[in-house]
């Protein structure tokens, strides 16, 4: 039997390379010391062995560790501020003073009752568990009141209902939430033990698959006895805390009690003394205050009365009889308050922050010169070597078309190649199917002679008929906004050359040079421009992380005296507004130029003008203003009502002060 020889089309393998590998050492003694270019360019990192970097990564998991069980124990302790809930009902058929009753334990602990108005709110001390809750609540219906509390909440508390979860206000209110940025969040459901056993299980299984769209991996607790309710209070006090960076780097203060002196000038105006826990930061008196809804104002001093809240009281021994224990707190602490009241620090008139939001303009800023020969011929240069792109272009496509059309790239050039026409036949024969069908729909018709109803006079009594046609106006005014974006009518009563004075031609929409302060109107003058800032951002930031803030710090219950505040404010504090306050970062009190993006609500359909008065809330202010919308793309164009995506409060310093078609 002959054995079997490979032939010359045998696969041959790489032969195995026998002996050590190569390793870092031998690397390191090939190369005699040269470093590769990046090493030299950036900081020689020393090279850890395995053990070392293992052990590296423990000490940076154990002190990540740590900072976050510090975060815990800190919050709602007899050192901290206490834990701020916000209860929010998320349907009307929840019962929030049942739910507050079952919170309210006395055996849990100790009980302080508060009521501002609409706003109920308790202080809960339990020195079994070490921690002390402040509860508020604020309902959805109640929109601007949500999210302000939102603000400086810890955590929110969601009360579901076991059927539906949540209604459509209660939805509209997570929608507002989610978008101005969701603190810790906690879902409790109530009233599921009220059905019956067989149905709870269903009930709470459809329920967690309609709550898996708003809140996914989130557990639901119950919340109808008391029981639960000790199982909710241990899961508040252990959760995870979630930062917003508005409130990390700020100090704030949610007031507890507010007092009103009036000035001698007049009684309008005055020092309002507000009595809160400081969070976030350590709060100076030099910095400027803001007041969610009614501005910035400043600080004469911070006081430091007794804490009325304290975890453990002070035990005290009467003398007359030693058997006699005292417990001083809330309201004992009150009444000495005056006699253990303690300043902490006076505002420095060469240190503060001044109040000033606006330039004061000069006249002769603005004059200008007229340009050189030698500037013209340099920016005459400069069109000159302005190159051209190449690109394929239907045949037929204009300059101006052409600049508009994008590569594959994604970037549009100039002009370049034609390439096949394109056939209008098919277009043709469409048009004349359309004018076939309407001439045919038209023959179909006929007219019908219908009796009046009866009840016609009676039909939507309470309708105001001015409100509608003013309704039905804007609607048809934005409906020709979208069929016609590009186009403006001409004026019948007005001549054109009267009408349009203001505005001027452009060559090209896109490409056309445009100096962006040209023709501002004087009023811009008065806004500060920044000449970086981003690097300015950094760089206060930079210092509020390595700079040690004078002042009281978090966690201790202060008295501020705002100077110059008017009557209206603690006005709507006893009707159960709450107070809410923030220190400003240097610089922040001034006006500059202000850009965000919205987009609407899916329930929202009403027509939204450009210039009508909104409420804005962006990070920890609530403002009103009236925006202009444009188009969120590379050109932003104006639009006259709510159709894209992009809105500024003000024009920017890259765009002209108005951008329309023919400008």
């Amino acid at each position: 039997m002959a054995a079997h020889r490979s032939g010359p089309l045998k696969q041959q393998n790489k032969a195995h390379k026998g002996g050590r590998h190569r390793g870092r050492g031998s690397a390191q003694r090939d190369g005699k010391g040269r470093l590769a270019p990046k090493t030299l360019s950036k900081k020689v990192r020393k090279d850890l062995s395995r053990v070392d970097q293992r052990h590296r990564a423990s000490q940076l998991r154990k002190q990540k560790k740590e900072a976050v069980l510090a975060e815990k124990r800190q919050l709602g302790s007899k050192d901290g501020p206490p834990h701020q809930v916000l209860v929010v009902p998320l349907h009307n058929r929840i019962s929030l003073p049942e739910a507050f009753q079952l919170l309210q334990d006395r055996d849990t602990g100790t009980v302080h009752l508060n009521e501002w108005g609409s706003t109920h709110s308790f202080m809960l001390l339990c020195p079994r568990l070490k921690h002390r809750w402040f509860f508020t609540s604020a309902r959805p219906g109640d929109l601007h009141t949500v999210l302000d509390m939102a603000k400086v909440a810890d955590t929110i508390l969601f009360l579901l209902d076991p059927l539906e979860g949540w209604d459509s206000t209660g939805d509209y209110c997570l929608s507002c939430l989610f978008a101005q940025g969701l603190p810790t969040y906690t879902l409790a459901v109530q009233g599921i033990s009220s059905l019956p056993p067989k149905k709870q299980i269903d009930a709470r299984k459809k329920l967690s698959k309609a709550v898996e769209k708003r809140f996914p991996e989130d557990k639901l607790l119950l919340l109808d006895t008391q029981q639960e309710a000790g199982m909710l209070l241990r899961q508040l006090a252990n959760q995870k805390q979630r930062h917003l960076a508005f409130r990390d780097r700020r100090a704030y203060l949610f007031a507890h009690a507010a007092e009103f002196v009036p000035s001698e000038e007049s009684d309008l105006v005055g020092t309002l003394k507000i009595s809160g826990y400081v969070r976030g930061q350590a709060l100076n008196v030099n910095s400027v205050l803001h007041i969610i809804g009614h501005g910035d104002f400043q600080m004469k001093q911070i006081d430091a009365p007794v804490d009325p809240f304290p975890l453990n009281p002070r035990v005290i021994k009467s003398s007359k009889d030693s058997g006699t224990v005292m417990e001083i707190c809330a309201a004992d602490a009150v009444a000495d308050m005056e006699e253990d009241l303690k300043v902490l620090m006076k505002a420095d008139p060469d240190r503060q922050e001044s109040l000033q939001t606006e330039v004061i303009p000069d006249p002769m800023e603005g004059e200008q010169t007229w340009p050189t020969e030698e500037e013209l011929s340099e920016a005459h240069d400069l069109l000159k070597q302005s190159s051209k792109v190449v690109k394929k272009v239907p045949k037929g496509t204009s300059s101006y078309q052409a600049e508009w059309i994008l590569d594959e790239d994604g970037e549009s050039g100039g002009e370049g190649d034609e390439y096949d026409d394109i056939e209008h036949e098919d277009f043709m024969e469409e048009e004349s199917q359309d004018e076939g069908s309407e001439e045919e729909e038209e023959e179909e018709c006929e007219t019908m002679t219908i009796g009046e109803s009866v009840r016609d006079d009676l039909y939507d009594e309470k309708v105001d008929e001015e409100a509608e046609e003013k309704m039905l106006e804007k609607y048809k005014q934005q409906r020709l906004e979208e069929m016609f974006p590009d186009e403006v009518d001409t004026p019948r009563d007005v001549a054109a050359r009267i009408r349009f004075q203001k505005y001027r031609g452009l060559k090209s929409f896109r490409t056309s040079p445009w100096d962006p302060k040209e023709n501002l109107p004087r009023d811009y003058a008065r806004i500060f421009q920044f000449q970086n800032f981003i690097n300015t951002r950094r760089r206060i930031f930079k210092e509020i992380e390595e700079k040690e803030v004078e002042g009281a710090e978090v966690g201790w219950y202060v008295t501020l005296h705002v100077s110059e505040v008017p009557v209206s404010v603690v006005e709507h504090f006893k009707r159960g507004t709450p107070l809410i306050a923030f220190s400003l970062l240097p610089h922040e009190q001034k006006m500059s130029v202000l850009n965000m993006v919205v987009s609407r609500h899916p329930g929202n359909t009403e027509p939204v003008k450009a210039k009508e008065e909104l409420i804005f809330h962006c990070g920890f202010r609530r403002f009103r203003a009236s925006p202009l919308f444009s188009q969120h793309t590379a050109v932003f164009r104006v639009g006259r009502y709510l159709q894209y995506v992009g809105a500024s409060e003000r024009y920017p310093h890259s765009q002209p002060p108005a951008l329309a078609r023919g400008r």
